[in-house]
């Protein structure tokens, strides 16, 4: 039942009411007849336009206060007992007129008016002008201090509710850039996964069946047919990476713990290339699983760096861990390269995004000529802290 409603049944009751405290105590017919006739065009008014007041519709409002103005002034003329109606026409005027100001002249405008109904039907004597001072002041008094505490209530409620609609709002908003920069964070995460293996894997392919190419042309069939087995055995990985990126999200290819990870990479990319590897490392089974796909992934795409760049015969990875501090080392004896030029491509890129996750640095060690030698230095867990 809304609010407009309960007007309704407030309204007609109290008038119904009255009508019977004004037959009960009332032997004037005329006053009887006059009482009745105010009380009924005063529900008829509210039946017309209580809809509209009630929704707050500048005219309606208008007149529904005036009609309850007059209509106390006037039902209290025929009988002081109809002064009773200010039970209801009080609240009218606070619950149907916006501002606050206009709503306390309202309710002083009814009391001035039930003031001259009593003065009207008392009469001017000094007791009656008194019982009506004091029933007008009352009623004002009590209408006023319930009205503005209702007021304030009502601010009150109305600020809670904005209050919590903001922040919903703002929640909404954190969850959605919450999912945004988890689809961002994941996003990221492929593409580093992607490159460090996948893209890896299809650049060895490449790079063997250009070598293949090269031993047919040669017309050296035995070392073209090693290249085509590594090239299958390569291929096999490239699917194998590319199954398990698909199955769990993340290729990580250090199941059997990382420096026998590192000992497979450095034996495929031997097979692969021609360039001996030496893997020294010790066993990483206190590491974190987290870092140990770090490590791995540096070490794969610093190998992927030699081959593309390095022109070298010969690379050194060590892996060694002190106070709670692991450190992978690669050094090869190519053709190095200026560390204060730019460099290009994603994958210094990828390694320090990776790194920074885990707590890690990197950092390169060249000169033209004297090969290239690079540090990954990462805690061992997560509560441990490398030393800048």
């Amino acid at each position: 039942m809304d609010e407009t409603r309960w007007w309704h049944i407030a309204n007609t009751g109290t008038v119904a009411v009255l009508v019977v405290l004004l037959l009960l105590t009332e032997d004037d017919p005329a006053r009887v007849a006059g009482g009745i006739l105010t009380l009924v065009a005063f529900l008829a008014v509210w039946f017309v336009v209580g809809r509209r007041a009630s929704r707050l519709h500048p005219v309606a409002v208008v007149i529904l206060v005036v009609a309850v103005v007059a209509a106390g002034g006037v039902a209290t003329g025929f009988s002081a007992i109809l002064a009773v109606i200010q039970c209801v026409a009080y609240p009218l005027i606070w619950t149907h007129v916006r501002s606050t100001r206009w709503a306390i002249i309202g309710n002083v405008a009814l009391s001035l008016s039930v003031a001259a109904g009593f003065l009207f039907s008392l009469g001017t004597s000094p007791q009656a002008m008194s019982q009506t001072a004091i029933t007008c002041a009352v009623s004002l008094g009590f209408s006023l201090c319930l009205g503005l505490w209702f007021t304030r209530v009502y601010s009150l409620v109305a600020e809670r509710d904005e209050a919590i609609a903001k922040m919903e709002s703002a929640q909404a908003l954190v969850n959605a850039l919450g999912r945004d920069a988890g689809a961002r964070d994941e996003r990221e995460r492929l593409s580093r996964e992607i490159h460090d293996t996948i893209a890896q894997d299809l650049t060895g392919l490449v790079m063997t069946a250009q070598r293949g190419r090269r031993e047919l042309n040669a017309g050296d069939t035995a070392a073209a047919d090693a290249q085509l087995a590594i090239l299958e055995d390569n291929a096999r990985h490239a699917l194998a990476e590319t199954r398990a990126l698909v199955a769990s999200g993340a290729a990580t290819g250090v199941d059997a713990g990382l420096a026998e990870a590192l000992t497979r990479l450095g034996e495929r990319f031997e097979r692969e290339t021609g360039i001996a590897v030496t893997i020294v490392a010790e066993d990483s089974g206190a590491i974190d699983r987290d870092r140990e796909v770090v490590l791995l992934r540096c070490a794969q795409e610093a190998l992927a760096n030699v081959r593309k760049h390095s022109e070298a015969s010969g690379v050194l990875l060590t892996l060694s861990m002190l106070d709670g501090v692991v450190t992978l080392r690669l050094a090869d004896d190519g053709i190095g390269f200026d560390t204060a030029a730019p460099t290009a491509g994603f994958g210094l890129a990828g390694m320090r995004e990776r790194l920074a996750l885990v707590q890690g640095s990197i950092h390169f060690v060249s000169e033209p000529g004297q090969g290239v030698e690079l540090v990954v230095v990462v805690p061992a867990h997560a509560s441990s802290t490398v030393a800048a």
